[in-house]
């Protein structure tokens, strides 16, 4: 069974790795694998401008935004025991985004190390605010997913009003509040990196007390897991993720919600295994959506946060179909 899950994660990581090679090479003009080598390491080739200073940052931030995704989707799914549970429908993404746009608007704000203290504070007000309505320690799935669906319609209204009243912001806000990584700079991923660096370092620390809490606050505590604790550093982790990829290229929805989804059905319920799936499955998700809208847009392109979406839509339908389908 071990062997059979290393295999398995190999395999996943030589997907990632050809994806990343995609990424660096595809593009509105396109290079050979050859030029691609020249291009990252030697400054006086042609496609050293085009792949060293714009393409490795867009396609290291798709990788750092993508880990985050998906172990925080993966978090809270285990977390809420809901498996339609997602960063974006949940509102928290919602909430990265609403603090942020103020931000740009009201402060002038528009770095990514400025402000993505904004997201961490937007994120875990609304983590916070979408538990206590959902009932708190009595929460049902049902419940939260309503309360995240009302306080992420209200705050993309608000989004939504502040670009139309501020048209000075509305440029900086576009291309951000679809969910984009075409504006990815070096800074912008050492300005993310330590972020999600620590999320991931604390899922790693939740796998094993998140399995016990499946079984129940009882058997959690008979285990030795500290239920309330493991929720407080589970809503933690995923705000930190969140925040920091939000923080970067925007809200993208789906991509939280569709690789645990997938991952589950590869290996089981066990975090320890699930988890690490995330974290590679995930960025092939994102840059994968990011190299189609590059594709699909020639001359220009289709921002990511537009794929993931127009793709995410039928798998989260599915979902629904196939839980009816279960419970009937």
């Amino acid at each position: 069974m071990r062997g059979g899950h290393a295999a398995g994660l190999l395999a996943a990581l030589f997907l990632l790795l050809t994806v990343v090679a995609a990424s660096l090479a595809i593009g509105a003009r396109q290079f050979s694998l050859g030029e691609v080598w020249h291009g990252l390491f030697d400054p006086h080739a042609p496609a050293y401008t085009v792949v060293r200073e714009t393409r490795l940052p867009r396609t290291l931030l798709g990788l750092l935004a993508g880990i985050g995704l998906g172990l925080a989707g993966g978090v809270m799914q285990a977390l809420t025991r809901n498996p339609l549970a997602d960063p974006g429908l949940l509102g928290i993404n919602a909430g990265a985004s609403a603090a942020i746009v103020s931000a740009i608007t009201f402060l002038g704000i528009t770095s990514v190390t400025g402000y993505v203290w904004f997201a961490f504070a937007g994120a875990g007000a609304v983590s916070a605010l979408v538990w206590a309505v959902g009932g708190g320690r009595a929460a049902t799935p049902a419940r939260l997913a309503l309360a995240g669906a009302a306080v992420n319609a209200a705050l993309y209204a608000y989004v939504s009003a502040v670009e139309l009243l501020d048209t000075a912001s509305l440029d900086a806000m576009r291309f951000w509040t679809v969910g984009s990584l075409a504006t990815a700079r070096s800074s912008t991923v050492t300005g993310v990196a330590p972020f999600i660096a620590a999320g991931v370092l604390l899922t790693a620390v939740l796998a094993r007390p998140l399995n016990a809490l499946a079984l129940g606050d009882d058997a959690a505590r008979a285990l030795g897991a500290r239920p309330g604790g493991t929720r407080v550093a589970a809503i933690v982790a995923v705000t930190i993720l969140c925040g920091a990829a939000t923080a970067a290229c925007g809200p993208i929805v789906f991509v939280g919600l569709m690789v645990p989804h997938l991952v589950r059905a590869l290996v089981g319920l066990d975090l320890r295994r699930l988890l690490p799936y995330c974290a590679v499955l995930a960025p092939v998700t994102l840059l994968g959506a990011d190299v189609l809208g590059r594709v699909l847009g020639r001359p220009a392109e289709i921002q990511v946060g537009i794929v993931t979406m127009v793709a995410g839509g039928p798998v989260f339908l599915a979902v629904v179909r196939r839980g009816r389908a279960v419970g009937a």
